[in-house]
C-alpha cells in the first residue's frame, strides 16, 4: 500500500479531532448525570460509557472513509 504523506496528515488530523469529539461528549454526558444529582462515581460511569460509545461509533466511521478513499 504507498500512502501519500497529506493522507497520513489528513489521519492524524481526524483522529485527533475524534479525539476531542469523543472527550467532549465524555464531559457533557457526566455534566448532565450530575446535574441530575448523580454520585460522583456514577457520574464518571456515564462519562465513561458515553465516551466508550462515541469513540467506538466514530472510529468505526473514519475506518470506514479510510477503508474506501
Amino acid at each position: 500500500m504507498n500512502t501519500s504523506p497529506i493522507h497520513l496528515m489528513l489521519l492524524v488530523l481526524l483522529m485527533a479531532v475524534v479525539a476531542l469529539f469523543c472527550a467532549l461528549v465524555g464531559a457533557a454526558a457526566g455534566l448532565l448525570a450530575r446535574l441530575d444529582g448523580a454520585t460522583y462515581a456514577t457520574v464518571l460511569v456515564h462519562a465513561a460509557v458515553a465516551f466508550a460509545g462515541s469513540a467506538t461509533l466514530s472510529l468505526a466511521l473514519l475506518t470506514f472513509i479510510v477503508t474506501v478513499l
